[in-house]
């Protein structure tokens, strides 16, 4: 199991580089049902991991100039404000144990796992409904810093609770917002994605939270590799189809999650 979470890390590298998201929505399966980490802890290494894994990413995307830190900037600042805030204040307020549903137990890593497939479900359709990217550059009349910084907020407690990087809600408030191109979006969501996820695990390792640095780093490292293929595809590769056929991956991979939750708990 540890050797396919490995080979799994990859493939997290892999899909940050080709769609500058996504990388955590594999992330946490993997180190829930692969390697047996707990949810709440898997949260917090799901953070480190995309954001070592998506801050590489962002520096290749920058030396080709398709990062706009002008943006990146204006999204991130209520982001990791919110994640800071978020994974500090109010994930270690959650009790253990929430409430019943009939003679079953909703614990706090239950509601996390959950909740993490019900993004999961809502990024595929975000993805398998698509349309021709660029065609959304036009909508904006103006950069809207309002709405950037209230996405920027909205992904920033998404990350802070289930330690999902929001790429999902990132590249489409960056196009529509930002009237960012599609694969500058991409690059700006990398460095948004890093600071955010980076910022909320630097708030775990204040709260005391266990973390073993050895199998973090090892993971980081394996995805980072995937991040290199990922960008070097990401301009050979259709990429409409390419973000119709994982939203399809993650569809499945969301209701495979709700359903072991809660039939095959």
């Amino acid at each position: 199991m540890e050797v396919a979470g490995y080979v799994a890390s990859v493939l997290i590298g892999i899909t940050l580089g080709l769609t500058g998201g996504g990388g955590s929505i594999l992330t946490m399966p993997v180190l829930v049902y692969l390697f047996h980490v707990e949810p709440s802890l898997a949260t917090a290494y799901s953070l480190f991991i995309v954001g070592t894994t998506a801050l590489v990413g962002s520096v290749q995307r920058a030396v080709k100039h398709t990062v706009d830190f002008k943006t990146a900037i204006v999204f991130a600042v209520p982001g990791f404000i919110a994640v800071f805030l978020t994974r500090s204040l109010l994930v270690p307020l959650i009790p253990q144990n929430l409430f019943f549903i009939g003679d079953s137990l909703v614990t706090k890593d239950t509601a996390i796992m959950l909740v993490f497939a019900m993004i999961m479900l809502a990024s595929a359709i975000s993805m398998i409904q698509s349309k021709e990217p660029d065609g959304y550059a036009d909508v904006a009349s103006e950069f809207n810093y309002a709405m950037i910084i209230v996405a920027g907020s909205v992904v920033g407690v998404i990350t802070g609770i289930v330690g999902a990087g929001g790429g999902f809600i990132i590249i489409p408030a960056l196009v529509l917002f930002a009237r960012l191109a599609m694969r500058k979006a991409v690059g700006t969501s990398l460095l948004i994605i890093a600071v955010n996820s980076l910022v909320g695990f630097a708030g775990d390792v204040r709260s005391g939270q266990p973390i073993d640095f050895h199998f973090l780093l090892l993971f980081s490292l394996i995805a980072t590799g995937g991040i290199f293929i990922g960008n070097y595809f990401s301009i050979k590769l259709d990429e409409k189809r390419l973000k119709s056929g994982f939203g399809w991956f993650v569809l499945i991979m969301g209701i495979y999650i709700i359903l072991k939750e809660t039939l095959f708990a």
